[in-house]
């Protein structure tokens, strides 16, 4: 049998006085061809059947043939009632889980008449300030039948605490209420920048939320350990992949020593990462992550329960990958990208609208989004099996390389003593930021293609429709808020925000008292400020 290079120097051999073609996608350096000389990996050690240690193709032995995956399209803008029309149309067209955005204001705990949300109310997600906004929000929509995804951070505890306080409004326990809250606190001081306080308090709330959820809220993930914002920042797909991943052991390690028996709280932690340009870079990506936090869990952690090992995540196709250039390509780009999440087995996914590089995604552009879901689904045949690359030679050796590149990563994260003090050190984001400057560097040299950018252009672009927020909405939501704090009892609220901002010193788990604030109308920016009060504000080393 011939060997790689033998086949490489017979092949290439007419081709000797030209450069090769070959795709510049790829973060990683890729052979032109794999074989049987390229897997490292033992079937029954790294590969396996589906659904059995350590998980690399698949978390469930039947994947897809027994459930598909859930279908969230990201949902928010305006009011509550606005993106609560478009929560029932979605539900309408067959999607099975809500995943909601909420505005910059909520995002970084302000309420909409605070001076610093002007402008902002109801742009870039919905706008949410008390529990009468959550209630609007989710107005005939069964919260023990219907997932919620949420997507917010340093004040996710507060949102968590409305969502839960409407369940209970609703007449639902909340043993009965599933969903997600993003949550990930050290991914904010990492790429996306959305933050109050310093990341030891930071985590500490997020730690606070696991004990809460594990104890009273058993069927909510408190916390999505989150790559796709890393990935977004600039990273490669191995940087994406192994700060996640270090991130995750930061929460399990706040959370045991808070004396949380691992096996209580583990199976409620979720995962979510980005789907990117370069189909097989993005399989094996995930079917690494699968195998890397299974024996982290096993072997570092010494998880007994199978659900403890099982690393679960949402998706969502790459909004860095769109453009504003011939915005219809993205159609192309997002269902490659969702093809690649399903083929490496993702539990939830979410497609980007074509749009939304220019504006607020349309509802027809929307529908396009979903509807790339369910084309996959039902018409491309690839739900049918378990797994379906797995065993190609090409994807097990890049499984193997990205499982070897992040837990060098990981290796050099523990020996500066964690995440946390890596952050404090700025470097996962010294090494985003060399990343995204070498990425943009290719683009503009042309190593790296975008089609439509920086070639395959057109002298004039066709126009396409957008959504248009309405100028009065900020208005008519600034009143609501000015008309609901006169309006409640203001000595209660009072007394609920100093307990509040008692067991913030005390120590004690923040979460009960927050949702008793919240039941007595306290607002988002409110209980923030006890935060911003109470543990400091966080100014990026970087900018220091």
């Amino acid at each position: 049998m011939r060997t790689r290079e033998q086949w490489l120097k017979e092949t290439y051999k007419k081709a000797a006085q030209r450069p090769a073609r070959f795709s510049t996608v790829s973060d990683m350096e890729i052979e032109p061809v794999y074989g049987p000389e390229d897997l490292t990996a033992d079937f029954d050690r790294d590969i396996g059947y589906p659904g059995e240690y350590p998980y690399t193709r698949g978390v469930y032995g039947s994947m897809y043939r027994g459930r598909l995956w859930t279908m969230r399209q990201f949902a928010g803008f305006g009011l509550a009632e606005d993106t609560n029309a478009r929560f029932h149309f979605l539900l309408s067209q067959g999607q099975d889980g809500l995943s909601t955005a909420f505005d910059m204001p909520t995002l970084m705990g302000y309420d909409a008449d605070h001076e610093r949300a002007r402008g902002e109310v109801g742009r870039e997600g919905v706008s949410v300030t008390s529990i009468h906004d959550m209630a609007r929000l989710f107005d005939r929509i069964p919260v023990d039948k219907v997932t919620t995804s949420m997507t917010v951070n340093c004040s996710a505890s507060i949102l968590l605490a409305m969502y839960l306080v409407n369940a209970e409004r609703q007449g639902v326990p909340w043993e009965r209420v599933g969903g997600t809250i993003q949550n990930d606190m050290l991914k904010e001081f990492i790429a996306q920048k959305e933050w109050i306080c310093p990341p030891q308090p930071a985590v500490r709330i997020v730690t606070d939320m696991i004990e809460f959820c594990a104890k009273k809220a058993p069927r909510w993930h408190p916390v999505s350990i989150s790559g796709y914002h890393i990935r977004e920042a600039g990273s490669t797909a191995v940087q994406e992949l192994a700060f996640t991943l270090a991130d995750g052991i930061c929460y399990v390690e706040e959370a045991l020593k808070r004396g949380l028996d691992i096996d209580d709280f583990a199976p409620r932690l979720s995962f979510f990462f980005n789907l990117h340009n370069d189909f097989l870079e993005e399989v094996a990506k995930l079917r690494a992550a699968r195998r890397i936090w299974a024996r982290l869990m096993k072997e570092r952690f010494h998880a007994k329960s199978e659900r403890s090992m099982l690393l679960r995540t949402h998706a969502q196709t790459a909004g860095a990958s769109l453009t504003a250039q011939q915005p219809l390509n993205n159609i192309v780009r997002v269902a490659i990208q969702a093809l690649a999440g399903v083929m490496g087995g993702v539990q939830s996914l979410h497609t980007n609208s074509m749009d939304e590089t220019l504006a607020l995604p349309t509802e027809g552009a929307v529908m396009v989004a979903l509807r790339t879901q369910q084309i996959i689904a039902e018409e491309s045949g690839v739900a049918n099996t378990a797994d379906p690359l797995g065993g190609s030679y090409a994807v097990e050796a890049l499984t193997d390389r990205m499982e070897r590149d992040a837990l060098q990563y990981i290796r050099k994260i523990d020996e500066m003593g964690g995440m946390i003090r890596a952050i404090d050190t700025g470097y996962p984001q010294r090494e985003i930021a060399d990343a995204a400057f070498h990425y943009q560097r290719q683009l503009e040299d042309r190593t790296k293609t975008v089609v439509g950018v920086n070639k395959y252009t057109v002298p004039e672009e066709l126009p396409i429709p957008t959504l248009k927020i309405d100028h009065a909405l900020e208005e008519k939501q600034v009143q609501r808020v000015r008309k609901m704090k006169q309006g409640r009892n203001s000595a209660r609220v009072k007394e609920a925000l100093r307990l509040v901002a008692q067991a913030c010193r005390s120590g004690d788990n923040l979460m009960d008292p927050i949702c008793e604030a919240v039941r007595r109308e306290a607002t988002v920016g409110e209980i923030s400020d006890i935060f911003r009060a109470e543990f400091g504000v966080y100014k990026d080393p970087g900018w220091l």
